[in-house]
């Protein structure tokens, strides 16, 4: 069998997506702790040809919508995720953008490659407050390559307050308790994306980044 390290030296850059919102160099760094080469780039060119992609963010869906369409880098992630099929990590805000619709200040078109849409958090228990700020357990809701390896503690770290809602189980990857349930990851084919961040998940947010960068992008 060969060695993941051995595995990492044939693979090419992954393309964090800059759209001028989020996380982009805690995701960066995390990467470059485990070895892996990543590159921060906001060149639609380079975004198109990228072997793997991860859109990381934290901000509005609307606005960050509006900088994916003026960047051309919409675009760009559909011909590398959609056409070529290329791996794909969505983070947090990264995550809700991959819905068809998000309804926070309003209604606002997402990519749609997984159909449903991001709405605010509805806790049932008047006195838990948002956003949802913390480490909480998921519930992992099948089989899924980037979740193999985690220790039986699954605490993720989520900053939200908005959440991705589907009426298609099979689209849900895990999910979370807070005041109710909500939907912690989906995927769909190549893509996966979550609405905590691995990237400050410590041991088992760094084993999705590893699984992420010997991922082939399915089946999911």
């Amino acid at each position: 069998m060969v060695s993941r390290s051995r595995r990492r030296e044939r693979q090419k850059l992954i393309a964090i997506v800059d759209y001028g919102m989020g996380n982009k160099h805690s995701v960066l760094n995390a990467l470059q702790y485990l070895g892996i080469e990543a590159q921060v780039t906001a060149d639609p060119e380079a975004v198109r040809l990228a072997d793997r992609l991860i859109l990381p963010g934290v901000g509005a869906f609307g606005a960050a919508m509006e900088n994916l369409n003026r960047s051309g880098l919409r675009e760009a992630m559909n011909e590398a995720v959609l056409r070529r099929g290329r791996p794909f990590l969505g983070i947090c805000l990264g995550m809700q953008l991959v819905a068809g619709r998000g309804l926070e200040k309003g209604i606002f078109e997402g990519l749609g490659w997984v159909p449903g849409e991001v709405r605010l958090l509805q806790p049932n228990d008047p006195d838990i407050k948002l956003p949802h700020v913390g480490w909480n357990d998921i519930i992992i809701e099948g089989d899924f390559p980037l979740f193999q390896g985690l220790k039986k503690e699954r605490a993720f770290y989520f900053v939200h307050s908005y959440a991705f809602c589907t009426d298609n189980p099979a689209h849900i990857a895990a999910s979370c308790e807070y005041g109710g349930r909500f939907v912690a990851a989906v995927a769909r084919d190549n893509i996966f994306a979550t609405q905590f961040h691995p990237e400050k998940s410590q041991k088992n947010g760094l084993t999705i980044l590893e699984n992420f960068a010997d991922w082939e992008g399915g089946p999911c």
